[in-house]
């Protein structure tokens, strides 16, 4: 999962060098953090939030085929707190 959330981000940011993904896997539960360069940040939200949750659909239904939930985090620098 790790993999594919990472191979999505590069391809949409201009420092692929500093795409920074986490994964914690549970029993069933599998937290993603992304963590970009600030001034990538926008290109992986997208306007309204669109590209985010397209990255969150995708990761979702690669989850689902491993019966898995899938939360995907975008954390920026501010506080570091996750962005939804």
């Amino acid at each position: 999962m790790k993999n594919l959330v990472e191979l999505l981000v590069k391809s949409l940011v201009d420092n692929q060098e500093q795409v920074n993904v986490t994964e914690t896997a549970g029993s069933s539960v599998i937290i993603i953090e992304i963590k970009v360069d600030p001034s990538d940040v926008g290109k992986i939200i997208g306007k309204e939030g669109r590209i985010a949750n397209a990255i969150r659909t995708v990761v979702k239904a690669a989850g689902a085929k491993q019966n898995k939930k899938v939360t995907v985090e975008i954390v920026t620098d501010d506080n570091n707190a996750p962005r939804e």
